[in-house]
C-alpha cells in the first residue's frame, strides 16, 4: 500500500527545461528573473493549469528507501535560520517522514508565524474533509411572481455564455442557465420578468478588515457568484461588484433567449417558496482546488472558506470561515495550539500558524490515512519546475519534479508547505516559514529557503 501511495504522489517527477526562477512578488503571482540586484521585472501571465492533465507514470519509490539523517536535515534548517539573507527573520521548520510519521526536524516548529499563502493548505484540507472532493457548487434561477432571481451558490468560475463540461474554469455557464430558464418561462406563457440577484449566501463585509490597504490588486470582493475570476489574474483589474456583473450577464443572456427583462437588475433575497426553474453546477471541488492552489488564487480560496462555513453551520463570513477551518482541523485530530486565523487565503498578516501544523497536515495527506482528501490535496499542489507558482523555481535543480509545495509570500514572510522525494527515494512532508525579515527582503529570503533547505533535501542521500 505504501509503495502504491508514494508512487501516485510522485507521478509528476518529470524532466523540466527552460524558464527561469521565481520573482519575489507580493503574493506568488508574478514570476520573473532572479537577481539580488534591483532590475526592472517584466510582468508575465499566469501559467496555464489543468486539473485534468495526467502526468506520465513514475517508477514506484523503493519500499526500503533509507530515512535521511535527522541531524543532517536539521543542519539544513539551521543553515536557513542563520543565513544572512533572512536577516532578523524567525524561521520555523518541521519535516516529517511520511512512511513512519517520525519527526526528523523541529526547529521552532511550534512557533506560530505568519504563513502567507501556505494558509491555503489549512482551508483546502478543511473544505475537502468536510464537503468531499466531489462537492459541486450550484447556481440557480428561481421564480416568484414575475421576478426571476439569480441565486449565487459560490461558483466564481462561471462562463458568461455556454459552459464547457470538459473544463474547470467555465464549467457552468450563465448563458446556459438563462436559456434553460427562458425555456421554462416560455412553457408557462411568461414573456417578461424582472431580474434580481440573491447573493445572500455570504454575510458580513466583502473585504476583510484584516487586509492591508492596497491589496485590492490581489483579490476581488468576496461574493458567492462571479464570472470567471481567473480572467483577472494577469491584469489585476478585479471588478468592484463581481456578483452584479454576473447578474447583468445573466439578464442579457435571458433577453437574448427571447424573454423581456424589465428594468435593471436589483438585489434581493429569493422569496421563500420561489420555484426553481433551472440550475447549473460547477466542476467538482477537487478540480476547483487544483486551479486555486496552483495559482495561489486568493479570491477562490476565500470563497471556498465562506462556502465551508455556510455548509457547516458557521456564519458565511471571514470570521465564520476561520472558525469553520479551525473546527474541521480539530475534528480531524490536528493540534491547533498557537493557531490564529484571520482569513482563508493567507492575505492577512494577522494569521499565525506553526510550521509543525502545516507539516502534519501534509504528512497525513500524503500517507495511507489521507484517503481521497489527502490525495486530492497533494495532487493539487504546484510541482517544482512544472506548473503553478513553482513553475519557475527549481527548474535546473534536482528538486524539479521532486518537490510539491504551496508557496507563500508576503512583504515580510515567505513559506513553503509540501512534499519532497529525496535522492534515495524517501518521501518527506515539510512546513517552512520565515517571518519578520526586513521590508524588501522577500526575494533574498525566498532564495535562501530554496538553496539552504528544499534543494538540499531533494539532493539528500544522507543517512548520517
Amino acid at each position: 500500500m505504501r509503495k502504491a501511495t508514494t508512487a501516485a504522489l510522485t507521478a509528476a517527477s518529470l524532466l523540466v527545461a527552460g524558464g527561469y526562477y521565481g520573482l519575489a512578488d507580493a503574493l506568488d503571482l508574478v514570476p520573473g528573473a532572479v537577481t539580488l540586484a534591483d532590475p526592472a521585472y517584466e510582468l508575465q501571465a499566469f501559467p496555464t493549469t489543468s486539473a485534468q492533465a495526467v502526468a506520465e507514470p513514475a517508477p514506484a519509490l523503493p519500499a526500503d528507501a533509507p530515512v535521511p539523517s535527522a541531524a543532517v536535515l536539521t543542519g539544513y534548517a539551521q543553515a536557513l535560520a542563520t543565513d544572512e539573507r533572512v536577516g532578523a527573520g524567525v524561521t520555523g521548520v518541521s519535516v516529517i517522514d511520511v512512511a513512519t510519521g517520525q519527526v526528523l526536524v523541529d526547529l521552532q516548529g511550534g512557533t506560530a508565524l505568519t504563513p502567507a499563502s501556505s494558509n491555503k493548505v489549512l482551508t483546502a484540507w478543511a473544505a475537502l474533509s468536510a464537503l468531499g472532493a466531489g462537492h459541486r457548487l450550484t447556481t440557480s434561477a428561481v421564480l416568484s411572481g414575475t421576478t426571476l432571481t439569480l441565486v449565487g451558490g459560490g461558483d466564481v468560475l462561471l462562463a458568461t455564455d455556454a459552459g464547457d463540461p470538459g473544463a474547470v474554469v467555465g464549467h457552468a455557464g450563465l448563458g446556459d442557465l438563462a436559456r434553460k430558464a427562458a425555456e421554462r418561462l416560455s412553457s408557462q406563457g411568461v414573456t417578461s420578468v424582472s431580474v434580481a440577484l440573491d447573493d445572500t449566501l455570504f454575510e458580513g463585509p466583502s473585504w476583510s478588515p484584516d487586509w492591508e490597504e492596497g491589496n485590492e490588486a490581489w483579490v476581488a470582493p468576496i461574493q458567492p457568484i462571479m464570472v470567471d475570476v481567473t480572467a483577472h489574474h494577469s491584469t489585476m483589474d478585479y471588478p468592484a461588484d463581481p456578483a452584479m456583473e454576473a447578474a447583468e450577464a445573466f439578464a442579457a443572456a435571458l433577453a437574448a433567449a427571447g424573454i423581456e427583462v424589465s428594468g435593471t437588475v436589483t438585489r434581493a433575497a429569493a422569496p421563500e417558496g420561489a420555484s426553481e426553474l433551472a440550475a447549473v453546477e460547477s466542476a467538482p471541488l477537487s478540480e476547483v482546488l487544483a486551479v486555486s492552489l496552483k495559482a495561489s488564487d486568493n479570491t477562490m480560496t476565500e470563497v471556498e472558506g465562506h462556502v465551508l462555513a455556510a455548509a457547516t453551520g458557521y456564519p458565511a463570513s471571514f470570521d465564520g470561515a476561520a472558525q469553520a477551518v479551525r473546527a474541521q482541523l480539530e475534528a480531524d485530530g490536528f493540534d491547533t495550539s498557537g493557531l490564529t486565523l484571520r482569513d482563508a487565503s493567507g492575505l492577512a498578516r494577522g494569521n499565525k500558524v506553526p510550521a509543525r501544523l502545516l507539516a502534519q497536515i501534509i504528512a497525513r495527506a500524503a500517507g495511507d490515512e489521507g484517503g481521497t482528501t489527502g490525495r486530492t490535496l497533494i495532487t493539487a499542489l504546484p510541482v517544482a519546475g512544472l506548473d503553478g507558482t513553482l513553475k519557475d523555481r527549481f527548474w535546473e535543480a534536482t528538486a524539479a519534479g521532486r518537490v510539491r509545495a504551496k508557496t507563500g509570500s508576503l512583504d515580510q514572510s515567505v513559506s513553503l508547505t509540501g512534499t519532497v522525494v529525496t535522492a534515495d527515494g524517501r518521501l518527506l512532508a515539510y512546513g517552512v516559514i520565515v517571518d519578520g525579515f526586513n521590508e524588501g527582503g522577500l526575494l533574498a529570503a525566498r532564495v535562501a529557503l530554496d538553496e539552504d533547505l528544499i534543494a538540499p533535501m531533494a539532493d539528500c542521500g544522507c543517512q548520517g
